[in-house]
């Protein structure tokens, strides 16, 4: 060894280079694997190379942080979270004996060095959530005993290297999800006849999902949301009975759901379709899919009713049929709704932006009391709103907005005391607003702008303390401002009362609205003078007042509101200038 180093003392600081990296690999035993931690060490930066503290040369390795040994090799190396920061050393490939290797959820930057080729005793390799970059290492395909590839969350750009899939023909996990590959999904993966998951999703993939992907009998689920995707599904993916998940949402996917999906996939609990070009109808087969407990079709062209088939689905616990061209009109097209109280774990049902119209029936109130988020706004149902809609105790959303619902806003919409947003806007809701609204102290988002309402403002909408955003406007409301709306300590998105016939004084408690971006009050009946404490509204971007009966002069406290970007305060009758 001197001899070598003396020679290498006199040659060329590349070709020395080049010798030293080769000696890697030219002896055995614990001391080069040593070396070869300590060179990985050398290479990390910040506080989380600290956390190797053990990794020096006065213990074995098999004692180090995150190291294990079987016969006194380095057969695993663990360190996920550890908040390591640097490159990945190519003396990695000189631990020929790790079977696994999990650098997830650190800092690790730059390309994977070539040396990990030589890991051919490799099962597990997790190097996700990084921040490494370049292709993806093709000379993976030389670790032929990998069972598990993880190489989500990086940067990773350019296609999925045909040669790399090609020998890895035990993999059972694939995944390399939230990157930047591009390209076609290349059907070799097909030959990955072990594979039972497969996460392509968040990348720039384009072209048709390849047939070959129907050879992988043992597929549990695929995932391929989120790309570029195109073309109709492959008709041999229907054939992959083991499927428990299908996630093909947010591509440009075409074509029609066969009639028989229902019989395909026994053990199905998830199925994403959603924002693609699909059409047709739904077909009522889905609801022989027994262990589904997610079915997401929204954004698409389906047109027709919604099989009431679907509430033989008891584990279904996220209905989304938002953004298509559904229909009901009459008892028949909404007996779906009666039969999805059937599906007692369900939590959300997604129905906004169809062409849902009549009469939203009673059998809506019958629905899971588990059930969180009901959307039906942007359909033209119309008639009012079931008066024990409070019983579904458990939502914390509730969208009938742009709709032709009327009538008055049920008084037992006050039980649904775990309401986090209700949006009523854009209706035909007309009389007063309930008192009990008054009971939904966990509200954040009240929008009831746009409809027939009249009448005071309850005072007791002072007891919604959780409320950031408030929205009244353009209704037929009167009296005078409540000096409890003012004081809400949450209030910081905006408050609109506008147009509406709201009389008397602005409240010198306005000024309390520290936080507040937006007050518009235009379009009333105020009167009296601007109270000085507006300028106390630090945060305010922007001020209507216009349209008032507003008189005396304007304030100079309006210069504190430096932040203001728009400020309105013309018809009415005031004096002096704009500070």
């Amino acid at each position: 060894m001197a001899l070598a180093m003396r020679v290498m003392s006199l040659l060329p600081a590349t070709i020395a280079v080049m010798i030293a990296a080769a000696s890697w690999g030219a002896h055995g035993g614990a001391s080069d694997e040593a070396s070869a931690l300590l060179a990985l060490k050398a290479e990390l930066a910040g506080s989380g190379s600290g956390m190797l503290a053990s990794w020096n040369g006065t213990a074995g390795v098999c004692g180090w942080e995150g190291v294990a040994c079987t016969g006194g090799q380095v057969v695993a190396l663990s360190l996920p979270s550890y908040g390591l920061a640097g490159a990945l050393s190519p003396a990695i490939g000189n631990l020929t004996f790790l079977r696994t290797l999990n650098l997830s959820s650190n800092w690790f930057q730059g390309e994977v060095p070539a040396s990990i080729g030589r890991l051919a005793r490799l099962q597990t390799l997790d190097l996700s959530y990084n921040a490494f970059s370049g292709t993806l290492p093709s000379n993976l395909s030389s670790c032929v005993s990998l069972l598990l590839l993880r190489l989500s969350s990086n940067r990773f750009h350019g296609r999925i290297p045909v040669e790399l899939v090609y020998k890895l023909t035990s993999l059972q996990i694939f995944a390399l999800r939230n990157n930047s590959l591009t390209g076609a999904i290349p059907g070799s993966l097909g030959n990955l006849s072990s594979l039972n998951r497969l996460y392509l999703y968040e990348n720039h993939l384009e072209g048709p999902i390849p047939h070959e992907l129907g050879s992988m009998g043992g597929l549990q689920a695929l995932a391929l949301q989120d790309n570029r995707l195109s073309g109709v599904l492959p008709h041999s993916l229907y054939n992959l009975s083991s499927l428990k998940s299908l996630w093909v949402g947010h591509n440009m996917l075409s074509g029609t759901i066969p009639a028989d999906i229902g019989d395909r996939f026994p053990g199905m609990e998830a199925l994403d379709f959603s924002s693609n070009r699909f059409s047709g109808a739904i077909p009522p087969s889905l609801g022989n899919l027994s262990a589904l407990t997610v079915l997401s079709l929204e954004g698409n062209d389906f047109i027709g009713y919604v099989p009431s088939a679907l509430g033989k689905l008891q584990s279904l616990t996220d209905l989304h049929l938002g953004d298509n061209r559904l229909e009901a009109n009459d008892s028949q097209g909404w007996e779906f709704i009666t039969s999805l109280a059937n599906s007692s774990q369900l939590q959300l049902l997604v129905l906004g932006n169809n062409s849902f119209s009549g009469q939203l029936p009673n059998s809506v109130t019958n629905l899971s009391s588990t059930l969180q988020g009901l959307y039906l706004g942007d359909n033209m149902i119309s008639g009012n709103i079931p008066i024990n809609i409070g019983n579904l105790v458990g939502l914390t959303e509730l969208d009938m907005a742009n709709t032709s619902v009327s009538g008055q806003i049920p008084e037992s919409i006050g039980q649904l005391r775990n309401l986090v947003a209700l949006g009523l806007y854009n209706t035909s809701l007309s009389g007063l607003i309930p008192s009990s609204l008054g009971n939904l102290t966990q509200l954040n988002r009240l929008y009831l702008y746009y409809g027939n309402l009249e009448g005071p403002i309850p005072s007791n909408l002072g007891n919604l303390k959780n409320v950031v955003a408030f929205d009244l406007s353009t209704n037929q409301l009167n009296g005078s401002i409540p000096i409890e709306v003012l004081k809400l300590p949450q209030l910081s998105w905006y408050l609109d009362l506008s147009y509406n016939s709201l009389s008397g004084p602005l409240p010198t408690e306005v000024g309390t609205m520290v936080n507040l971006k937006e007050l518009i009050l235009s379009g009333n009946k105020l009167s009296g003078t601007i109270p000085a404490s507006v300028g106390n509204c630090t945060s305010l971007v922007k001020l209507l007042l216009d349209n008032n009966l507003l008189e005396g002069i304007i304030p100079q406290s309006l210069k504190n509101l430096q932040g203001l970007s728009l400020l309105n305060i013309s018809m009415n009758k005031l004096s002096g200038s704009i500070p």
